[in-house]
Order: C-alpha cells, then structure tokens, then sequence
C-alpha cells in the first residue's frame, strides 16, 4: 500500500441525528457526522410509516402540484360540459348571419332548442322560414363537432 494516500480516520466520530438528537460514536474518515434521519427515528425502523418526514417542504411542494393538476382537469371538465351546454346560444354555431336571424324569430336561440326541434327530424328545422338545407347541414356539422348527440330522427335524410 502506498503511504499518505489513505485519508485519516477517526475511530471515535460522533454522529448526531438531526431529527431526534440521538447521538453515538462510530469509525469514520471524518470527525463528525450529521444525518436527517436515523434508526431511532425512521418511520420504517419505528412503525409510524403513517408519520411523514417533511424535510424544505418536499411533501408541500408535492400537495402543490397535485392540487395544480387537480384545478387544470376540473378547468378542462368544465370547459368540456359548457361545450355542449343546451344553455349554449345558436350564434356560437358558425352559421350565416341569415340562419341565426331565421332561427331567432322562430324562438330557436339555444342549442337545446335546436336539438328539441330535431326530434321532429329535419322537415321541422326546415320548415322555419329563412332557413335551408345547407344552413341545415352546417348547423348539423357544427353540432357533432362540438359533442352534441343529435336525435335518430335527425340522422334520416329527408328529401
């Protein structure tokens, strides 16, 4: 063995938990020792594996994040039911400034409107005066697009 190229040792190095302020002695290459946690006090040496060691705020940076994630799903949830809300108003539909007039005076101004009126099938959305077949067929596009269920009756092509 080479000489001066071991580094020194210490047979009385004195190690102190910083959890429980247990402290014994020990070999060590160097003079004192500091641990976050130790056989006394570690939860799964003790049993309490329910008690959780917070050391700088792991666990509530953890419980931040998660809570974050939380928000953003019920933020998306929300935004997927308003999607096909029956509250939602036809003027949102993408249709032409004359389809959505044509509908308002009929009383047609939500989407549960619409849908309502779709159960009869097609012929009852076309018979509202002003509106057409491709008005129609747009309206219909645009429902589907957004998540509606649109009736069977409505499924049947009348001509």
């Amino acid at each position: 063995m080479k000489e001066k190229i071991q580094p020194k040792y210490y047979p009385e190095a004195k190690v102190s938990c910083a959890s429980c302020g247990n402290e014994w002695t020990t070999g060590s290459t160097v003079p004192e020792i500091r641990t976050e946690v130790c056989s006394n006090c570690h939860p799964f040496y003790t049993g309490q594996q329910a008690r959780i060691l917070d050391r700088e705020g792991q666990v509530d940076r953890f419980y931040k994040r998660l809570q974050v994630r939380q928000d953003i799903v019920a933020e998306k949830r929300a935004a997927a039911e308003s999607k096909t809300s029956p509250e939602r108003p036809v003027s949102e539909f993408k249709l032409t400034t004359k389809a959505v007039n044509a509908l308002a005076a009929a009383g047609i101004t939500t989407a549960g409107d619409v849908l309502e009126k779709l159960e009869g099938g097609e012929k009852a959305l076309l018979e509202v005066e002003g509106f057409g077949r491709k008005s129609l067929i747009d309206l219909k596009k645009q429902l589907r697009q957004m998540g509606y269920q649109l009736p069977a009756a409505a499924e049947e092509i009348e001509i």
